[in-house]
This record gives C-alpha cells, structure tokens and sequence, in this order.
C-alpha cells in the first residue's frame, strides 16, 4: 500500500482510513468480531483509524482499544470530540471545560496515553475558536494528544481557525475531516481548495454516501438497509432529492460495470484520486463489508471515467442539504434570520 503524508505534518497514512462508528451497538455489537475486522484492516496495510467519543457512547472507542493492544504504535489513532455524552448540559460541544475533561475519558477508553489526530467533531458558533483552539494546545503541550483537526467546518470556519492559531499562537488544525462522496460533491467549490491553500490533508467521511453508493440502491430494487432505518429522512423515495441521487446511482452503477469494477471501487477510488485528498474513511461493520472495500486503492481513474462521472453528478454538486452533514444555525435556527 502506498502511503500519503497528512498535511505537512510528515506523518505517513494509508489512503483508507478505518472507521469505526460501526462497532458497537450503533453497528457490530460483538466485540470479537469487530476487533477482527480492526486487526485485517491492519494486516492489509490500514494504519489509520478514526473513531469518536460519541460512536456508541464511548463503546467504539473501547472496542479499538481492545483491538489496538500489542499494536499501539502502528497505528496513526484518531478520534473526535464535540457531541453529547449525557444529559448534562456541558457534557457536550467545544469549550474548554468538556474538552479537557473528555479527552481524558476518550484517553481512558482507547487504552493508550495519546492521541495521534484530535478532532473537533462539528462547529459550534456560541464559542470562541481561540477557546478550543487554546484548550487543545495545551493538550497538545501536555503530551496527550499529537496533533488537533476539525470535523465538517464551512470554510469560513476553517480559516479562522487558521488565524486565530497564527496570531493568538495557537496549535492549528493540520487537517479537515468533510463528507465527499460522487453524490456529495459541494466541498469541492470551497473546502478543498482552501484546505490546499492551507496545506491541510484532508480525510472524508461516508465516500459511499452513507451507502447509496454500495451497490445495493438501484432503480426497482427493494433496500432493507440498517441506514434507512436509523435516518429514514434521508433514503424517503418520495422525496425528490432522493429520487434524483438514484437515478444518479444507477447511471454510476452502469458506468462502473462497463469499467468492468463494482460501484464501491468506483466510489471510493474517485475520492481518494482527488489531488486534495489524503485519505478516504471507510465503515464497514463486518468482515464481508471491509474487504470489498480494500481492492480500491488499486484503481486509478482515467480522464474519460471522470468526465463520464461529471456529466451523471456535476463538480460541486450536492443532491440533499441533509448530507452536507452540518447545517450552520444561521440557516437552521428561525430567530436568527428574523428580528
């Protein structure tokens, strides 16, 4: 496997990362099995793996612990903070007092002394940047965490953070973790050009699209995913938006069968031949679902494919605002557009 450099951080990461928001009862509730699925990923040459504090309240982070044991310093560990943890109200979001707290529990949970990638897992307008960004460089100073990152920021956000860091000498985040996949296309306008302007790596999530490009959407076929079940808004067929991503997906499909390859390389090759991308994260919740995924870093996109793509989902396009995975409060929050 050939190995790209995160950012300008000089650190060497596969070009698939391992998710891990599967495991755990989210996904994959035996823990055996998925530390297996863990272990072939290593074996295959993954050395990267992304988890959350919030993936299964805090059982994904155990099981990779559990996993990562006699392989610690192989593996590039990352993991995000950001999102609830409890009822309480400050058990949650982006101030100092919840990010110092919980990245001793993330710490405790992994099994390990350090974090190699520490992620702000969403925005959070109501605190200042230089807030998080202190709070994390002292992390970073102290020794527990290697390097810091954002998870799904609009660009806007991304640069300031790279201000505030430059001017309040702040650790800066080395890179930025967006959705992208064929059928979300939009940070292609505006992330990754200033995530490269910046010399971010940047390492999406959900390339196949939350699994609208697994191969099992197709026009006039019946899907049972576990998905649809958790987030049904978002595979509803009567909405429009979702009927024109499968008319979509069945153009892909054909197209990637006339290649003479299956929708999930097709998928996952076109993210991680981006020029901008460092690494794509995959998450597969069994054995079966990994390893029809790791063939795609084999496979080089040629010029015609890629046109081919663009003329199905244009550059910059994105079907559904529900899959740009953060919708700013501005937009969400009704009394801040009216006085």
């Amino acid at each position: 496997m050939e190995y790209r450099t995160l950012g300008r951080t000089g650190v060497k990461v596969s070009p698939l990362c391992l998710g891990a928001m599967m495991f755990g009862a989210w996904g994959n509730r035996d823990h055996d099995d998925s530390v297996k699925v863990i272990h072939t990923a290593l074996d295959a040459g993954i050395n990267f793996v992304d988890t959350a504090d919030m993936y299964s309240a805090g059982e994904s982070e155990e099981i990779v612990g559990k996993a990562l044991v006699g392989h610690r310093h192989e593996v590039v560990l990352a993991t995000k903070v950001h999102g609830p943890m409890g009822r309480d109200p400050n058990m949650a979001g982006n101030s100092r007092r919840w990010i110092i707290r919980e990245c001793e529990e993330s710490l405790r949970r992994l099994g390990t002394d350090y974090i190699d990638l520490y992620q702000i897992h969403r925005p959070e307008p109501e605190t200042e940047i230089d807030e998080t960004l202190g709070a994390l460089t002292d992390l970073v100073h102290q020794g527990k965490v290697r390097y810091i990152g954002s998870s799904t920021f609009p660009p806007a956000e991304i640069v300031e953070a790279q201000w505030v860091a430059q001017r309040r000498n702040r650790e800066r985040f080395v890179c930025e973790q967006p959705p992208y996949s064929i059928l979300v296309r939009g940070i292609e306008a505006d992330v990754l050009p200033t995530c490269a302007r910046y010399g971010m790596g940047v390492i999406p999530w959900s390339p196949l699209a939350g699994g609208w490009l697994s191969g099992k959407w197709r026009i006039g076929a019946e899907n049972t995913s576990r998905r649809a079940a958790m987030v049904p808004d978002r595979y509803d067929m009567t909405n429009p938006e979702n009927q024109r991503k499968l008319e979509a997906v069945d153009q892909l499909a054909t197209l990637a069968e006339d290649a003479g390859m299956t929708l999930v390389h097709l998928a996952l090759a076109f993210v991680i031949n981006h020029p901008a991308v460092t690494a794509a994260i995959i998450g597969p919740r069994t054995l079966e679902q990994l390893e029809t995924q790791l063939a795609a870093t084999d496979i080089t996109l040629d010029s015609d494919l890629l046109d081919r793509i663009d003329e199905i989902v244009p550059p910059g396009t994105t079907f559904s605002a529900a899959d740009a995975g953060y919708t700013p409060p501005s937009i969400a929050e009704p009394s801040l557009r009216r006085r």
